[in-house]
């Protein structure tokens, strides 16, 4: 059995999921009643920590489910359907079906509209037939709600509307929701007239630091006679993405099983350099399997309109090192793509891989190739 995995949420009992601040601020907020997001860029252990928090919150004798947003559909469905599937996944999630008829009581709704619907729902049945003292419904994949052919603004204003009848209804501080996913609070209500996403705790998930990722090593223990060692150069390249790191792990043993050295001595920090460099940094996009480096290139080209002002900002972060944050929509984005991260209030470059991958001949050789305008970077 392999010791690492590469992508894809990991189990609750995986050896190599790494606990992280985030897990327990997660945890701690939601007990407290508070609502919550976790909103980063993709294969950054969101969907792992949605499973953690989940498995924690039931075993702390809790009610959770968790609805995965693209299961939904986001093509040829109607506002309708897409309402009642969200019902139907939290009714099976708590587990309701012998309590509760879904299909009679929606129907029996059919003069209300689909999301007054599904407000009375999470009401009548869920408040008053999930038994335990508090609720949880966890959201993945947010941003692919995004996408559909209609306005979801008034899907998050319920969200928000449980929230605020915590102050008439009591039943109400019993429910909590967690929403995980790559987009921001102001992305989720987007008509200007209305009261912004504005509740919630943002709970920042960042990675691996070596003290955190000591488990990891225990992989490389079998080749490598200092696996501490290889550890620290792995994460040195990655900055602990989640991703990356575990991608490299697997990488470091699987050539070190095919080296002519029984064991790896003395040398870790020279393998592993030649390790990234062979197998991720060099003709990257023919080995970028599973996609990671490509996610990253695909969304800062994704808008030929805006890639001239994105490029031409994180262009600015290579050649300085790093720039003051601001928020302005071109960090945002940059932030959202993974490619940059926030330290000390200043924009960098997330590890030494995205570095010599997007590097700034990769740049000027993508504002030429797409006929991007080189737009000077707002400051």
């Amino acid at each position: 059995m392999r010791y690492y995995q590469v992508g894809g949420g990991l189990a609750t009992n995986a050896p190599t999921y790494i606990v992280r601040q985030a897990d327990s601020e997660l945890y701690q907020a939601l007990v407290e009643g508070k609502f919550c997001y976790v909103f980063n860029s993709r294969q950054m252990g969101k969907s792992s920590l949605r499973v953690k928090a989940k498995n924690a919150l039931q075993e702390a004798g809790f009610a959770c489910v968790s609805i995965d947003m693209t299961s939904m559909g986001s093509h040829n469905i109607t506002p309708a359907q897409w309402y009642k599937g969200i019902a139907n996944q939290i009714w099976r999630g708590f587990n309701l079906i012998g309590k509760v008829n879904l299909k009679t009581w929606w129907q029996e709704q059919n003069d209300l509209a689909p999301l007054q619907c599904l407000g009375l729902f999470i009401e009548e049945i869920v408040l008053s037939y999930v038994p335990e003292e508090k609720i949880f419904i966890f959201i993945d994949e947010i941003d692919s709600v995004l996408s559909l052919d209609f306005a979801v603004d008034d899907f998050f204003a319920l969200i928000r509307q449980c929230y605020n009848r915590r102050a008439e209804t009591v039943a109400y501080n019993r429910l909590g929701f967690a929403l995980f996913g790559v987009t921001t609070p102001s992305d989720l209500i987007c008509d200007c007239t209305r009261t912004p996403f504005n509740i919630g705790t943002s709970i920042e998930l960042k990675g691996f630091q070596v003290s955190e990722a000591v488990f990891l090593s225990q992989g490389l223990e079998v080749k490598f006679s200092n696996p501490q060692v290889a550890l620290q150069a792995i994460i040195y390249w990655t900055e602990g993405q989640p991703f990356l790191t575990q991608k490299l792990c697997q990488i470091a043993v699987r050539e070190s099983e095919s080296a002519m050295d029984s064991v790896i001595t003395g040398n870790e920090i020279k393998w592993i350099e030649k390790l990234v460099h062979q197998y991720i940094i060099e003709n990257w996009e023919t080995q970028d399997e599973p996609e990671h480096l490509k996610t990253i290139r695909d969304r800062l080209l994704r808008d030929k309109k805006k890639a001239g002002s994105l490029l031409g900002k994180y262009r600015q972060i290579l050649l300085q090192g790093s720039i003051p944050s601001n928020y302005s929509l071109e960090q945002i984005e940059l932030l959202l793509s993974g490619l940059v991260v926030k330290q000390a209030a200043k924009l960098q470059v997330r590890n030494p891989i995205y570095r010599a991958v997007f590097n700034q001949d990769w740049v000027e050789k993508q504002l030429d190739q797409h006929n991007v305008a080189r737009i000077p970077p707002l400051q």
